[in-house]
């Protein structure tokens, strides 16, 4: 009898072996013993696994140890198409490790504007043969300019099989594991800590929180600060006992002492009216709380609507919701310096009331103009280009490292005799772009009418300018290897494919509408000795110039294996030691085909790339079945079997990669067959037009997040050559 899916718990529940709550089902414990043993095994703070779900492309966090749930409650729902680490394992069938802050930001920068914290994580798929379930997750302290090591990636990677194999267990006994709840929340590995340490000596309130934001104690000093509200702490979740701590301005605070371990300080408000400061400390079993009364913060002229009110200006209501996050997400899917200054313009300026806009890149010790919004036709011109040894506020915020705020143009006249100033009335800030410590530019922000900047705003445009200086240096960068890449692609593809009687052959090739637009994929033809023609097609993992440096020195090794004479076989295993001797953790997948275009006979090899198509003389087309290895740069062992194969005259044989078959949320296998039916329709005509016809519609995409290639071949009678 089917039984139905096996689906989480409608809520976050923290599940201990002893508890008395709900107790997860069978495949929530094993979930949550799979992420408690990882962490445990690489010396983490925090798992969790993320599963599949019943809405296609969707992966939900069914389990999270060692964190509060519902502080990460963004991060319970992924997209497989989404740019982050989780839905790249899951999507690659690789595994993703990030050692620090400045790996993820390079690979991943918008889990790290999400995240800007100091902290490691790793995320290993959860496959078993061909069904992918999900990704198991660690997170732990940074280890800045360490990697990973070989021990460590083992250890998850066992982790993540046995897992695998479990689910597997359950899925054979009619019980297909998805997750459509919330996820189950359980305590970390390790013990548990002893609020008991805490002294009641000392004045101020010391409380002494778990991995879930639990009180497990509150000094004496608790019941002084807070009066009544102290009686009611011991077990709750704090900012849930205490709801003035739990504002959306403080969840990043907790999160961040969380995740990164660094201890941190901030004022909140209690209702009573009085100042509060909270210090936050952390450790591998959970966050010390200290609390203790204080003044109340100064705030800038105008910046309050009336003593004692609070934040009441239009930008400081902004900032409760207005989260760098938010900022963060449209900034990571701008990939030019140009995208980037539009997203600063519609997301910025909207944000915090400002009318003008000006962002000068730094470029040989000079600042040069790259994009301005509201200010005078022409009136930056005279900024534009000055050095970095002249006084001006753009200039010193960088070299200072430090934002300059004037309330009030007569602010920015006196702190500047004589600087040159489009119009009498309104505000500046000056906001030095930095990212990882290196100078990019500065940021000019102006307002209308004169206004103070409260310390939240100057915190917050602070954070955001370090974010737009990340994008702007990211998006140069794109900018330089793009064209690198793009240089080596064309100098490293095939100018011309071989001409040859009785076989045509016909080559396309489309780069990716998305970030580095040049990506692995290759294709080749090669006469390996009289009569024979291998036909080539890969895929390497990755783009930009790393990708297209690996892809030429694949192509350049699968030809010159086959041109010694090597056997399928002997050409994919030897290419696979070779890429491993290379760069080790860089992987590519690859079908090469030795055919012998007077039979049609030929051998066919597959390392993990899409199956071939193949088109017979009465127009029917097929998916072949080649049995094949895994992808090459992972096993030096690895067998790739040889499958024989005859190819008809009037036959057209279609190698091409998954960047033509794959969508965002899409099984593969849905575009597979698009493609094949699209091969059947093409009829007998001319190679070429058939090869325009299967990448007509992906040519036409504007947002094409992956580069294609695809190959051709067809036997003819021969005497007719189309190349």
């Amino acid at each position: 009898m089917h039984r139905p899916p096996v689906r989480a718990h409608p809520v976050c529940v923290t599940a201990r072996p002893d508890s008395r709550g709900p107790a997860p089902d069978e495949t929530g414990r094993a979930l949550v013993r799979a992420a408690a043993d990882a962490a445990r095994a690489l010396g983490g703070y925090a798992g969790g696994v993320y599963l599949r779900s019943g809405t296609e492309g969707l992966l939900r966090l069914a389990v999270l140890s060692g964190l509060p749930g519902p502080l990460f409650r963004p991060w319970w729902r992924m997209q497989v198409n989404r740019p982050y680490p989780v839905a790249e394992a899951y999507r690659s069938g690789h595994a993703v490790h990030l050692p620090d802050a400045e790996s993820t930001m390079r690979l991943f920068p918008q889990l790290m504007a999400g995240l800007p914290f100091a902290f490691g994580s790793l995320y290993e798929p959860v496959t078993a043969g061909r069904e992918r379930y999900g990704v198991l997750m660690v997170l732990r302290t940074a280890s800045p300019g360490t990697p990973v090591g070989p021990a460590d990636r083992e250890r998850l990677r066992g982790a993540a099989a046995a897992l695998a194999r479990e689910l597997a267990r359950l899925t054979a006994a009619g019980a297909p594991v998805v997750w459509d709840g919330d996820p189950l929340c359980v305590d970390p590995p390790g013990p548990a800590a002893d609020a008991e340490q805490a002294v009641d000596r000392m004045p101020q309130a010391l409380l002494s929180l778990d991995r879930h934001g639990r009180v497990g104690f509150a000094s004496a000093g608790a019941d002084a600060l807070l009066g009544p509200e102290a009686a009611g702490l011991r077990g709750r979740v704090l900012w849930e006992a205490l709801p003035w701590l739990g504002q959306p301005a403080q969840e990043d605070h907790f999160r961040a002492v969380y995740m990164s371990g660094e201890p941190l300080g901030f004022l909140a408000r209690h209702p009573g009216g009085e100042w509060i400061s909270v210090d936050l400390y952390s450790g591998a079993d959970g966050v010390s709380v200290l609390l203790a009364a204080s003044g109340p913060p100064a705030y800038a002229p105008g910046s309050v609507t009336r003593p004692g009110a609070g934040l009441g200006s239009p930008a400081d209501r902004a900032t409760a919701v207005y989260r760098p996050v938010a900022m963060a997400i449209a900034l990571t899917e701008a990939v030019t310096a140009r995208q980037v200054s539009a997203v600063v313009t519609e997301e910025l300026l909207p944000a915090f009331g400002g009318r003008q806009l000006a962002i000068y890149l730094l470029n040989e010790r000079h600042l040069h103009l790259a994009w301005e919004t509201g200010f005078p036709t022409g009136f930056l011109n005279r900024f534009d280009g000055v050095a970095l040894d002249v006084r001006l506020p753009g200039v010193e915020t960088l070299t200072s490292g430090r934002p300059i705020f004037f309330e009030s143009m007569q602010h920015l006249a006196a702190a500047y005799p004589g600087i040159p100033m489009d119009t009498d009335v309104g505000a500046r800030a000056f906001l030095p772009l930095i990212a990882s410590g290196r100078p990019v530019g500065s940021c000019i922000l102006g307002f209308d009418a004169p206004r103070g900047f409260s310390p939240e705003e100057r915190t917050v445009l602070t954070a955001l300018a370090g974010l737009i200086a990340q994008a702007l240096e990211r998006a140069q960068r794109y900018d330089t290897e793009a064209a690198l890449a793009r240089g080596l692609q064309s100098a490293l593809l095939p100018a011309r494919l071989p001409v040859l009687d009785q076989v045509d052959t016909v080559a396309r090739y489309l780069a990716g509408t998305q970030g580095m637009d040049v990506g692995g994929d290759w294709y080749d033809v090669i006469e390996t000795e009289p009569g024979l023609l291998a036909l080539v097609i890969g895929d390497v993992q990755g783009h930009g110039v790393a990708a297209a440096a690996t892809m030429g020195q694949l192509r350049s090794a699968v030809r010159a294996f086959a041109l010694s004479g090597s056997s399928p076989q002997e050409v994919v295993s030897g290419t696979n030691r070779l890429l491993i001797g290379l760069d080790p953790g860089q992987f590519a997948s690859c079908c090469y085909v030795l055919l012998d275009p007077a039979s049609g006979r030929a051998r066919a090899v597959r390392a993990g790339h899409p199956q071939p198509l193949l088109r017979r003389p009465d127009g029917r087309a097929e998916v072949l079945d080649l049995p094949g290895g895994v992808v090459l740069g992972i096993d030096p062992r690895a067998a790739y079997p040889v499958t024989e194969l005859t190819l008809e005259i009037g036959a057209v044989l279609a190698l091409y990669t998954d960047g033509l078959v794959e969508e965002p949320g899409t099984d593969i296998d849905v575009g597979v067959e698009r493609l094949r039916a699209a091969l059947a329709a093409a009829g007998p005509g001319p190679l070429t037009e058939t090869a325009d016809l299967l990448i007509s519609e992906a040519g036409q995409a504007t947002d094409r997040p992956d580069d294609i290639a695809l190959l051709l071949a067809a036997r003819t009678p021969g005497g007719r050559r189309q190349g």
